[in-house]
């Protein structure tokens, strides 16, 4: 079970747990290599205001995998509420909240009162630049933001973490603190996170609480909404008036919903578009009763992603290859970048312990993937400007390929690198939290499967070459085993998105499911 995390409620307190920390850890990094060297002196920063739900807990898990220390913080904003708002009824649970933590790992839980942040009623504000404030919700919560921009920039000079970690679905409140970061030269990553939807869709929210289960239904037209405006544009329309029109009309269909706001903007600059040039945010915001709540998508005008997800055996790998041939897409081999980079470490001399060198090799590192004349070949793969499209497949690199892997600072460095190739889209990719995770915004999501049982009679075909023989009933046990593990552990848990669609695979050939899935591509992107 995870350690319990630390409740600091004083500013003097946190700066001394974390300075305590800081001073141990480097003495640690001085001896012997370790796997964890990039993590030492890293903090992780969840800032949030408590009444944790899924969608927190991803910022969490991404934090925990990516950095030595964690902490958040649960601290509801007086300043980011106005007079006629819910500050008073707003979600207080903080021994409900640590327990959370406690579960994904939190190493301190910072809860001050009011009076260790704001000691008088007067205090000195940031203020956003004003053309960030011109629409979506600043329209309605003038001062809203402005207290959002203080509490952040007030718990970045007491923390000073290495990333901030901030979801996608408050996309004005990313926007604005990115900005904050940028002008006032923070040192600090900002790290958005893709939102996190119920399985009807409708985005996580502490302010759900409030719903009712039939004001649930109804809100997950907001989210409907959304989507049927994307497809309009992935039919190649880009125009504001046209997009917004779709939504209003999903929304005109539950009436109890009353939209405040449907806009088109820039995701960045927040800057109004007529037309989605590059890349877009549309977003709404609605009320059920006296409930607020809000949800957007982003809209990118390039070639669409394919997006595979799904359990161990069942067959993701060999579609999705087949899938990019017949579309033309890129198919983005992973596994190779993977290899590739294990190649380096170890032309490079460095023992696959060293993280803290491999980290840097990583970050260094260009790895090219080149699509063949022959589409049914593999792309080749470069690396630094050499090909090692056979190099990769050595038994050296087979045999240390998944401790290189394993190490948070590699699939950092590497997830950075494959949303470099998505960023042009025309790509097709598969994995645990490709839809999720690493192309939260993909076009088409899949999310592939097969019964336990169809999986254990494949894998069991699969082993009638080897010497040992394997019964049916261990195979299906421990397929359920490595289930149970890829979907409970707390870094890219396998999940299927909400927009992902699924498909069996049981009693199914591969061209079968080929099939199926170029034709749903075809369908939604003519």
């Amino acid at each position: 079970m995870a350690h319990e995390p630390v409740i600091l409620t004083t500013v003097a307190d946190l700066q001394r747990f974390l300075s305590v920390l800081r001073v141990g850890q480097s003495h640690e990094a001085i001896g012997a290599p370790s796997d964890r060297a990039d993590f030492f002196n890293e903090v992780g920063f969840v800032p949030t205001m408590g009444g944790l739900h899924w969608g927190h807990l991803s910022l969490i898990q991404r934090a925990r995998y990516e950095n030595r220390t964690v902490v958040v913080s649960i601290f509801v904003n007086p300043l980011q509420f106005a007079p006629e708002e819910d500050f008073q009824q707003y979600p207080r649970a903080l021994q409900t909240d640590q327990a959370l933590c406690q579960q994904v790992g939190v190493d301190a839980i910072f809860a001050p009162p009011p009076s260790q942040l704001f000691s008088s009623n007067s205090v000195t504000q940031v203020v956003p630049p004003l053309e960030m404030m011109r629409q979506l919700c600043a329209q309605s919560r003038p001062q809203h933001f402005q207290g959002v921009a203080t509490i952040v920039a007030k718990l970045l000079n007491i923390v000073q973490p290495q990333r901030i970690y901030l979801g996608q679905k408050d996309a004005q409140q990313l926007a604005v603190v990115r900005r904050l970061v940028a002008d006032l030269n923070f040192p600090v990553e900002v790290v958005p996170c893709p939102v996190v939807r119920e399985a009807s869709g409708l985005a996580y929210s502490t302010r759900n609480q409030y719903l009712t289960s039939v004001q649930k239904q109804q809100a997950a037209a907001l989210y409907h909404g959304l989507q049927q405006a994307k497809k309009i544009f992935y039919s190649g329309i880009r125009i504001s008036s046209v997009l917004i029109q779709a939504v209003q009309r999903q929304l005109d269909i539950a009436p109890a919903v009353k939209p405040e706001y449907i806009e088109l903007v820039h995701p960045t600059t927040l800057a109004p578009l007529e037309k989605v040039e590059e890349v877009g945010l549309l977003a709404i915001a609605a009320s059920i009763g006296s409930t607020r709540l809000i949800d957007n998508i982003l809209l990118h005008n390039r070639l669409p992603i394919l997006a595979v997800d799904g359990p161990a055996g069942a067959g993701k790998s060999t579609v999705t290859r087949k899938a990019a041939q017949a579309l033309g897409l890129l198919y983005l081999d992973t596994g190779a970048m993977y290899r590739a980079v294990t190649w380096l470490v170890l032309q490079s001399g460095l023992s696959s312990q060293d993280g803290a060198a491999i980290a840097e090799l990583v970050n260094q590192c260009q790895i090219q993937l080149v699509a063949a004349p022959n589409p049914s070949v593999p792309p080749q793969v470069w690396i630094n400007g050499q090909d090692v499209t056979q190099a990769i497949r050595s038994l050296e690199v087979t045999a240390q390929v998944s401790a290189i892997a394993a190490q948070p600072a590699v699939r950092r460095g590497l997830v950075k690198q494959q949303q470099s190739y998505g960023a042009q889209g025309g790509v097709a990719v598969e994995g645990r939290d490709i839809g999720t995770h690493v192309f939260p915004d993909a076009e088409l999501k899949i999310f592939l499967t097969a019964s336990v049982q169809e999986r254990a009679r494949r894998r069991q075909q699969e082993l009638q070459q080897s010497v040992a023989e394997v019964s049916l009933q261990q195979l299906e046990q421990d397929i359920d085993a490595r289930d149970q593990k890829d979907s409970t552990r707390l870094i890219a848990p396998l999940r299927k998105a909400a927009d992902a669609i699924e498909i069996c695979t049981d009693n199914l050939t591969i061209p079968e499911v080929t099939a199926r899935i170029v034709a749903l591509y075809r369908e939604q992107f003519p």
